[in-house]
């Protein structure tokens, strides 16, 4: 659905709900902040034009209550709802509920988040659209033991079971041996079934050294779609990022426009509107698809920062049923940038640490940019994800940002809770991360060997 609305319920917390916020604020737009008991002292409850509770500290009693969220936007005479990252942003379900209520959902159709949101109608529908796959099986697995033999064999040892409605790096096993297969299609599938109440499966080459890049794509309701360049996420820890970058180093840039057209014309295929992420494979000059995620990304504004492209102001301004103002050879990208996730965690065990903040200083100076929603006094929860800031530096080039970040983040105090930018300050410097074009694997290697200091996993 897309029309036009003045009002528009911020259905999350913590720093994309303050960058929401903003975005609204300069179209004119009035905002009504949700919140748990836990956060009524959030900085975008403040200062939104209107705050609800809806419900105490669990997210499954508040941020994940559907009704709840339905019965505030009704309450406070909203008449749209966007859903930030995490939490409901990739529900199909509450998408087309929030459709069926009349109200306008700052995202893709519920139809095409339903879509992408199974792995396996999600390859169907990249394959058609000529988006480069990981070799593997054409749908779910079968349940026949041999049938699957047949299939792990054809696409050839070491291989990756997957669950179908999985994500977050859960719902995946790596299997070496054709006698390991059977025991880990069981593990996976009761994984599945449990957490993510779809116990289908399927099965792709495992790739020993890739990266992970990931396209960036804009689509409007009037048959246009771009692509933002692209952002290279593979400094990861189990499946889970810490840092990002755009553009990524050393990929020629022929590929990438080829892959990113590619992109825009599968978001028209599938009848994409909004703003959504292809995430690829990258290895040996070739992209294989894995995902899509049909939401904004934690890590967007490495892209604002090289395009000038505010990907937030577009979902909202696309919502609301207008064009893209620009085409696809207006898109340029100018230097590089970088963002580092900071976390309230122990930086190399990495067990959470909520707490209050007795002290904050952000970063400052040229090219830099911090997204977050701490301030002196406020008390991080024990029950939500342990991201608190993000720290984005811009630069000429890859190098200069890489010194404007080391400098941005030795700058950085928070007082009262321990965070991952020790993590941070050692990996910038570690000689594979300098020269860049490192694999999903590397910093794994680093913490397993002790290489970043803290103890050994």
């Amino acid at each position: 659905m897309t029309r036009r609305f003045g009002t528009v319920l911020i259905a999350n917390r913590g720093e994309i709900a303050l960058r929401i916020l903003r975005a609204c604020r300069e179209l004119g737009l009035a905002t009504v902040a949700v919140h748990s008991e836990a956060d009524r002292n959030l900085r975008h409850v403040e200062l939104a034009d209107r705050s609800i509770c809806i419900g105490p500290a669990p997210s499954g009693a508040s941020y994940l209550d559907a009704h709840a969220l339905l019965l505030a936007a009704r309450h406070a005479g909203a008449d749209a709802i966007h859903p930030g990252y995490g939490f409901l942003a990739e529900n199909a379900t509450f998408a087309r509920m929030v459709e069926d209520a009349g109200l306008v959902f700052v995202g893709p159709p519920s139809q095409a988040i339903a879509l992408m949101g199974d792995k396996v109608s999600a390859k169907a529908a990249m394959r058609a659209a000529s988006v480069p796959c990981v070799p593997g099986s054409d749908g779910a697995l079968p349940d026949d033991p041999a049938e699957i033999q047949a299939l792990a064999a054809a696409t050839g040892y070491p291989l990756i079971v997957k669950a179908a409605g999985g994500g977050g790096g859960r719902g995946m096993r790596v299997v070496r041996r054709p006698e390991d297969l059977a025991n880990a299609v069981a593990v996976t599938r009761e994984e599945a079934g449990r957490a993510f109440g779809n116990p289908a499966l399927y099965l792709e080459r495992f790739l020993e050294h890739p990266r992970h890049v990931e396209i960036q794509v804009l689509a409007d309701a009037h048959g246009n779609a771009v692509y933002l360049g692209e952002r290279d996420c593979s400094a990861q820890r189990r499946h889970q990022k810490v840092i990002e970058e755009a553009p990524a180093p050393g990929i020629d840039r022929s590929l990438i426009e080829a892959i990113g057209r590619r992109c825009a014309e599968a978001s028209l295929a599938i009848g994409y509107r909004g703003a959504g992420t292809f995430e690829f494979l990258y290895q040996d000059g070739e992209f294989f698809f894995i995902e899509m995620n049909t939401r904004v990304q934690v890590e967007h504004p490495v892209t604002e920062m090289v395009t000038g492209i505010d990907i937030v102001e577009a979902q909202l301004r696309i919502a609301q049923g207008e064009a893209l103002g620009f085409r696809q050879d207006d898109v340029r990208l100018s230097g590089h940038a970088v963002e580092c996730r900071v976390n309230a965690e122990d930086p190399f065990r990495f067990t959470p640490s909520p707490g209050r903040i007795e002290r904050f200083v952000a970063p400052g100076g040229f090219g830099i940019r911090v997204e977050t929603h701490l301030y002196a006094g406020y008390e991080v929860p024990p029950h939500y994800d342990s991201l608190v800031a993000k720290i984005i530096a811009h630069g000429a080039t890859r190098e200069e940002a890489l010194v404007r970040m080391r400098r941005a983040l030795a700058e950085t105090t928070i007082e009262g809770i321990r965070t991952n930018i020790p993590l941070h300050l050692k990996l910038l410097e570690e000689p594979g991360f300098v020269a860049g074009g490192f694999d999903i694997h590397h910093l794994e290697r680093l913490l397993e060997g002790g290489a970043l200091g803290g103890t050994p996993q």
